[in-house]
């Protein structure tokens, strides 16, 4: 059994939403959140990115946590964020190049996220965690939600587009990366009562993306009923914001990797390494190297593009992290031909999201090295992983689009 809860947001009047809302904080560094911002005092970077107010030497300092709290208290001063006047669900829809994912805002249980019931596929990094451990903590508010995914449930899905059938949405805009924003505050009480029984149904909630922000929300609540040892398990700081979507909405691009160099080899020498664990086809100019299948992969070499198959035996198709094509690359061609040992740490490796395309991934390889279209992973895939407790190798995940911060936030504590 899954929660998800309404809550009273604190989000932007109507006429504020396009203006406030901002890319994740995550995805930007100092000197390009700082151009975002440029002009707009109401840019919710402010609060989530608020190093734009400081410096970038103090983007982890306590004058940078506490700068963020100021900004989102004279947001709500000013009238550019207020809060809701009762707790609601939220659903908030997406549009990209025609494709459509609707999910529902709410809270999630932060003891379901310690149980398990909330799974978990990646490792996360202490020093991102802690970053957002003091942020959460200054501002008393998750400033930005986890992105989670189910199986999709018949009821959830039919309360979700009745509602929307006879609702004007309260946000619809597009913002400059060309996705549209729509939001539908759900204040119906019978309504509300239906989707929570919905979530009461499913048995597993699965974080998609967000992994950093989940660990310091729940590390936030752990600070919180310490200083609150009398805690009832009903307080806000108990639950995390969460925008839930349905599996079948969901949209997983490639994320492909580039090598600096070829270990030292010559071409012919690295391909005919690589023929020994994959079918190698050299494809004619022009045609594009995009991967048909899985287990099959695009690579640019010396400018000319190929696609390589893994060979039969060299991956277990029963296993769930053994049958990534990201884990098979890894295990035949990365490490034993280019000696890329760790790719989260190896200065030879980088990674290119889908969403740049192809065209980017083989300028990336130049004239010495060597690139790699993968095969996108699919929810199943992620499920799969999760539910057998594994934890995907890095980079394995890139979903678009993102969730737009600043259209609503958790207030944990008053």
């Amino acid at each position: 059994m899954a929660t998800i809860r309404p809550f009273a947001a604190i989000r932007p009047p109507k006429a504020y939403a396009e203006q406030v809302s901002c890319l994740p904080y995550d995805v930007m560094n100092h000197d390009e959140a700082c151009a975002m911002a440029a002009g707009n005092p109401t840019s919710y970077l402010h609060i989530c990115r608020a190093d734009i107010d400081t410096s970038e030497a103090a983007i982890h300092e306590p004058e940078t946590y506490e700068k963020s709290r100021q900004n989102l208290e004279d947001f709500l001063r000013r009238g550019v964020l207020v809060r809701e006047a009762k707790p609601c669900y939220y659903i908030y829809r997406q549009i990209m190049w025609g494709r459509v994912q609707t999910g529902i805002v709410g809270c999630a249980a932060v003891d379901e996220y310690l149980d398990n019931t909330i799974k978990k596929h990646e490792l996360t990094r202490k020093e991102k965690e802690q970053d957002r451990i003091c942020h959460f903590d200054a501002c008393s508010c998750q400033t930005e939600p986890v992105f989670l995914a189910y199986r999709k449930h018949e009821g959830i899905a039919t309360a979700v587009r009745e509602w929307i059938k006879f609702h004007k949405p309260e946000y619809n805009f597009t913002s400059e990366d060309g996705v549209t924003h729509i939001l539908w505050p759900v204040d119906d009480d019978a309504v509300i009562d239906e989707i929570r029984r919905g979530f009461e149904e499913v048995p597993t909630l699965y974080i998609a993306d967000g992994h950093h922000r989940t660990a310091s929300s729940a590390a936030v609540s752990a600070l919180r009923r310490k200083q609150h040892p009398d805690y009832t398990g009903r307080e806000e700081f108990n639950y995390l914001m969460a925008v839930t979507f349905c599996d079948e909405d969901l949209f997983i691009m490639d994320y492909n990797r580039v090598v600096m160099d070829l270990n030292g080899m010559s071409e012919p020498a690295f391909l005919e390494a690589v023929q020994q664990k994959f079918d190698v086809q050299s494809l004619p100019e022009g045609q594009s190297a995009a991967p048909p299948r899985k287990h099959s992969f695009g690579m640019f070499l010396g400018g000319r593009r190929y696609v390589i198959t893994a060979k039969p035996g060299t991956y277990d198709e029963a296993h769930p992290i053994e049958s990534l094509d990201c884990a098979i690359l890894q295990a035949n061609l990365l490490a034993p031909i280019l000696g890329i040992e760790d790719p989260r740490t190896s200065p030879r490796i980088d990674f290119v999201g889908g969403i740049r395309g192809l065209a980017e991934l083989e300028s990336r390889a130049g004239a010495s090295g060597v690139a790699f279209a993968l095969y996108p992973v699919t929810m199943e895939d992620l499920f799969r992983v999760a539910d057998s407790g594994e934890i995907m190798p890095p980079k394995s995940t890139w979903f678009e689009p993102k969730l737009r911060s600043g259209l609503f936030a958790h207030e944990i504590e008053r």
